[in-house]
């Protein structure tokens, strides 16, 4: 019985694998040497994908005596675990296709955080699929499988087997060894030494890979990366970080430094609205021709923009902590999720030095991805949709939950984007009613899945894709700023728009350098018009951009830079969960666990990486960033 239960999984496996590869045929440019690679390795992880699941019944037939065989019990039991545990490879299958669609990849830690936060995720799927049906045909499949086991008789054979005890317990000895094998030896890594990033992920199993990620949800940088001595990496930081403008504290192990400028500083209020994954190909401006972006696309022409920005990551949470710690994205989780993130020299600290007011407004509920907790714990005051306010998220701020009364549409993941602006203009009067400067960090929502919005907006029916999300949330911003300009406040406030990280991550390398291009648009700039900043840069390096603009002295322990300095040097940071890569001018540097060190020159027009030999100065270089941010962050250097 386990032998053909092990068959069954890999059978449907093999189907998976197969499904997926024909999907991503064009990308994944699979030739014959690659197709027996991708099928290898995927028997490699389906085998122990089928030994894990194997071991508790071989587990159960060990703890029970043979008489017992053909008893009413034992019957009971076997069905009922045969149809629960075919039943759950059946949803993990289901799970794999709607993944790969959003994200490219077999399951990854994010699968793994999505297991947290049970309540967006749950409704995400009711309100972008047909669950009826989904649900009952895993059911009729499971079924139906059943049915053929029962058919060919091969519960009836395993209920009158007469197998010894010695027999029943080698079994389990050696599909014991076999497991620790797999856990100890056989990574999911292993399938990630290719060309192509589809052949790799194609390669894996999900169940395989989900276990993987849930293994490893954070990464010691200091165990898993190459290093350089320690000393010299913050010398070297010191030396890129320095301009004109700044002095140092003179620690080894430090970056603070003081920014003195000699111009005279202003201090409007500033709305910074971070845009659900709006890739740049989205706007007219970089190219798009489906006139998605119209509002955007005007401000883009008469205000700041930077039209060579890069997002940090291909999350939300990586996109807040680019912009509110303005660091290099360390591997695993965001900062924003990770325990002793609290009373950190964030962007708002800098404000509030300036004597502002700091605020965050999100259209969910901000106890997803730990959004409440880390704000909250850095002085930000919290305005969310919170589902249930008796449960005390220990934010250490006050807390706003928006009233049902003033929410016009609400999905899955929040309420619409008019009703967060809506909500954001209401704050902004009142703190200008105090006489109080005011910086807000604004998360909307509506350019994510399911992509529905409130009807007759615009000229795309709601739910219908990623298009009409992208055009209701380019709308919702114009009506935004329609009301804003009414406002005796508008004059004196800067309102900047920019994504937090692309729509999609997935291509063809494991780090997609075109995956992470973003806009940013800062309106209403004092002193400055029509501008474009061409240079490439980080997100991180928006706030810092800023400030240069309103002439501002103030303390810094960022590692984002004024782009406009003449001191400054074109490089971007970017990461996945595993891989940080570094890149200076064409010249890409990937770092990845086990000390691996990748060099390539990037052709930007043909999105290629080609691998080069290394060049040492910039490995130090891009290795000096990623050790010296998590070492600050791990020894409390980062703390206010």
């Amino acid at each position: 019985m386990l032998l053909r239960f092990g068959g069954m999984m890999l059978l449907l496996s093999f189907i998976v694998r197969m499904a997926l590869l024909i999907w991503s045929w064009p990308d994944a440019a699979i030739g014959f040497a690659s197709f027996f690679r991708v099928l290898g390795y995927g028997l490699l992880f389906d085998i122990g994908v089928a030994v894990f699941f194997s071991l508790p019944y071989a587990l159960y037939l060990v703890l029970v005596p043979a008489k017992w065989n053909d008893t009413f019990v034992n019957r009971a039991i076997t069905y009922t675990g045969f149809f629960l545990t075919t039943l759950i490879l059946m949803f993990s299958f289901f799970a794999e296709f709607t993944f790969w669609e959003e994200f490219g990849s077999r399951f990854n830690f994010i699968a793994v955080d999505y297991l947290i936060y049970t309540y967006e995720v749950i409704n995400n799927i009711n309100e972008s699929y047909p669950l009826p049906i989904l649900i009952g045909s895993m059911l009729a499949i499971t079924a139906v499988l059943m049915w053929f086991f029962v058919r060919r008789g091969w519960f009836r054979m395993a209920f009158r087997g007469q197998s010894t005890f010695l027999q029943r317990i080698s079994v389990l000895v050696a599909l014991v060894i076999i497991a620790a094998v797999y856990a100890l030896w056989v990574p999911n890594s292993l399938a990630e030494n290719g060309r192509n990033r589809y052949q790799d992920e194609l390669a894996k199993a999900g169940v395989y890979s989900f276990f993987s990620a849930f293994k490893n949800n954070e990464l010691n940088y200091e165990h898993f990366y190459r290093l350089i001595d320690n000393k010299e990496a913050f010398a070297m930081m010191r030396h890129q970080l320095g301009d004109s403008l700044s002095t140092f504290d003179g620690k080894d192990f430090s970056i603070r430094r003081s920014i003195n400028d000699s111009g005279d500083a202003v201090r409007p209020n500033v709305i910074l609205v971070t845009i659900e994954s709006l890739s740049a190909d989205f706007l007219g401006r970089f190219g798009n021709t489906n006139g998605l972006t119209p509002v955007l696309d005007s401000l883009a022409r008469e205000s700041v923009v930077f039209t060579n920005m890069y997002a940090t990551g291909t999350r939300t949470v990586r996109g807040m902590e680019a912009l509110t710690l303005a660091v290099p994205p360390t591997p695993g989780s965001s900062i924003v999720r990770r325990p002793g993130n609290e009373n950190l020299s964030t962007v708002g600290a800098i404000f509030r030095q300036q004597g502002y007011a700091t605020g965050f407004f999100y259209g969910g509920d901000g106890f997803f991805d730990n959004m409440n907790k880390f704000f909250g714990s850095n002085g930000y005051s919290i305005t969310d949709k919170g589902r249930n306010m008796l449960v005390d998220d220990d934010i250490g701020s006050a807390r706003t939950t928006i009233p049902d009364s003033l929410i016009n549409f609400r999905n899955a993941w929040g309420i619409c984007d008019e009703d967060l602006y809506h909500t954001v203009i209401r704050d902004a009067d009142a703190r200008h009613a105090a006489g109080k400067p005011f910086f807000d960090f604004v998360m909307t929502t509506s350019n994510h899945r399911p992509f529905t919005y409130p009807e007759g907006k615009i000229d795309i029916p709601s739910g219908s894709g990623r298009d009409g999300a992208v055009k209701y949330t380019d709308y919702a911003i114009g009506q935004f700023l329609k009301t804003a300009r009414t406002k005796p406040w508008f004059n004196n406030t800067v309102i900047i728009f920019v994504a937090d990280h692309c729509a999609s991550s997935a291509g063809k390398n494991e780090i997609d350098i075109s995956k992470y291009h973003i806009p940013a648009i800062v309106c209403n700039l004092p002193g400055a018009g029509a501008m474009e900043i061409g240079k490439m840069c980080s997100q991180i390096d928006l706030f810092p951009t800023l400030f240069c603009f309103l002439n501002w002295d103030y303390s810094s322990n960022l590692y984002g830079e004024n782009v406009l300095s003449p001191d400054y040097s074109e490089r971007i940071m970017l990461g996945t969960y595993q891989k940080l890569a570094y890149m200076k001018n064409d010249r890409l540097v990937i770092l990845s666990p086990q000390q691996v060190v990748e060099t390539f020159r990037y052709n930007k027009a043909s999105n290629e990486q080609v691998p080069v030999p290394a060049d040492q100065p910039l490995v130090k270089e891009a290795i000096a960033n990623y050790q010296t941010a998590y070492y600050l962050f791990k020894n409390g250097g980062m703390k206010l």
